[in-house]
């Protein structure tokens, strides 16, 4: 029995940059730093104080008032879409034969990706529980009536 190497379609030249060990990095990199952000969100919101029946609109509006809990949530949010989003790109790249397909793919989950961390930011910091001009029926309990 022979052992068969196939030659890649396109060989790396060594001029342009190897993404895909620094896509492999990225992931080496991420992995561990997702796992302390995320451990560290539930058991901030979900063990210390009254826990999860503590979570509410309220809560979350607290949370989101405070800079630091702000960053923490978007390293989470910008962290987890780019290293699941790079794990589904090795997950085409390695089972879709056809270079349109492949390409279009990507060019996709990159989109979308991209398109979700726009908006997941600007929730994050354009958000505001108790706008002004807003009709008091609609605002929280929280909220300062206006009059």
């Amino acid at each position: 029995m022979s052992v068969v190497i196939e030659t890649p379609n396109t060989p790396r030249t060594r001029k342009g940059a190897n993404w895909e060990k620094y896509g492999w990095l990225f992931m080496r990199v991420s992995g561990p730093l997702l796992v302390v952000l995320i451990f560290t969100h539930l058991v901030v919101n979900l063990v210390v104080g009254d826990g999860i029946k503590a979570i509410d609109f309220a809560f979350v509006a607290g949370k989101w008032a405070d800079p630091f809990w702000q960053v923490w949530d978007l390293a989470m949010l910008w962290l987890a879409m780019i290293h699941g989003t790079n794990g589904m790109r090795t997950i085409v790249n390695d089972y879709t034969e056809k270079v349109k397909v492949r390409k279009a793919l990507i060019t996709t989950l990159w989109s979308v990706c991209g398109l979700l961390i726009i908006l997941g930011t600007l929730v994050i910091f354009t958000f505001d529980p108790c706008p002004a001009g807003a009709a008091s029926e609609l605002l929280p309990s929280f909220c300062p009536a206006i009059n």
